[in-house]
């Protein structure tokens, strides 16, 4: 893509979401905002959690944390924050974020040009406002394009960017081989976590299937998660008749991502690894779908995805993390899931 040459020197700034899945989505309006302002200083605030999808990130000067629920909780330390972005002088901010507050802030420090979809809490503080599609109309990827196309910008592609470096690929390496796997196995990993549970598959079918995948297909399993995901593999692995590596808190966000270069098959519900695998090109993905809707949230570009989602009469997307039976992921067998496997490789 030819970067079109600087018409200003601008110093911008884009004030992001607080989901993993989500900052991936957005690395496709970071991009387009750099090839309209090639010559600009562009800086992203992000909470610190997510602080590892947009590290390396060619297309950013400068990420900025902002912890709302943690390091800037109080009002002292929200009006902290709002002089620190005072300090830094910029011209503009693009606000990804709907929340009221982060306008504020970027109002209190002073930005000249504030753009954003409207809400009518923030009407007035935005001095570019657009309406927003409807959220449950479009892809988030394109949801957080259109604010920048409303704006002026061109928008040159579609994708999501996720930078690793030749140390993290190093480092799942070395991780395969303290596990005893080789890069030419028949590597296939499973990502049973979940921001919510009506995301998440029974934990004994993510057993059985990944007995099938070693058993009938000769798979050598890695289960994969945060450290909030260790009690749930652990039991995983525990109902298992064959041997699995566990790989939660073994690898950060960016040594995730070269491990999954490395895999064969990827199969995971709708969550952040599942964006993961997909921008760094994964070889094959399958994705179980229950409560969200894959038009919305699903990887963006599909074209190495399979999605499973069975329809039984709920309206999707649900959010009714109170769901008491979770029947949308149950729904979904695990000879299905182990069929589209195979059919796959």
């Amino acid at each position: 893509m030819k970067i079109k040459p600087p018409s200003k020197s601008r110093r911008i700034l884009i004030f992001n979401v607080n989901w993993l899945g989500d900052v991936l989505f957005s690395t496709a309006t970071i991009r387009n905002i750099r090839y309209h302002f090639p010559g600009s200083f562009i800086a992203c605030i992000i909470p610190s959690r997510c602080y590892p999808v947009l590290k390396g990130n060619p297309y950013l000067d400068e990420i900025i944390i902002y912890d709302e629920e943690d390091r800037h909780k109080t009002l002292l330390e929200k009006w902290r924050f709002a002089g620190l972005l005072k300090n830094k002088s910029f011209d503009m901010v693009f606000l990804l974020h709907r929340s009221f507050t982060r306008t504020l802030l970027c109002f209190l420090a002073g930005i000249p040009e504030r753009i954003g979809y409207s809400t009518k809490k923030r009407y007035l503080l935005l001095t570019k406002r657009f309406r927003a599609p409807r959220i449950q109309d479009v892809h988030r990827i394109d949801y957080y394009l259109g604010l920048i196309q409303a704006w002026g910008i061109k928008v040159e592609d579609r994708f999501s960017d996720f930078v690793t470096s030749d140390a993290d690929q190093k480092f799942a390496d070395d991780f395969l081989k303290k596990k005893a796997l080789k890069k030419d196995d028949f590597l296939v990993a499973l990502n049973p976590g979940g921001n919510w549970l009506p995301k998440r598959w029974p934990q004994e079918n993510w057993a059985a299937l990944a007995d099938k995948l070693v058993g009938e297909l000769g798979a050598r399993v890695i289960i994969t998660g945060s450290q909030y995901d260790i009690s749930q593999a652990k039991e995983i692995q525990s109902l298992m008749h064959h041997k699995a590596s566990l790989a939660c808190e073994a690898l950060n966000l960016k040594q995730f991502a070269a491990l999954c270069r490395r895999l064969r098959l990827f199969i995971t519900a709708d969550s952040g690894p599942l964006h993961i695998a997909n921008s760094v090109g994964t070889s094959k993905i399958i994705a179980l779908f229950g409560p969200t809707h894959p038009e919305i949230t699903g990887p963006y570009p599909q074209k190495n995805v399979i999605i499973l989602q069975k329809n039984i009469g709920c309206e999707i997307p649900c959010y009714k993390l109170d769901c008491p039976d979770n029947r949308c992921m149950r729904a979904l067998t695990v000879e299905e899931v182990f069929t589209t496997a195979r059919k796959i490789l």
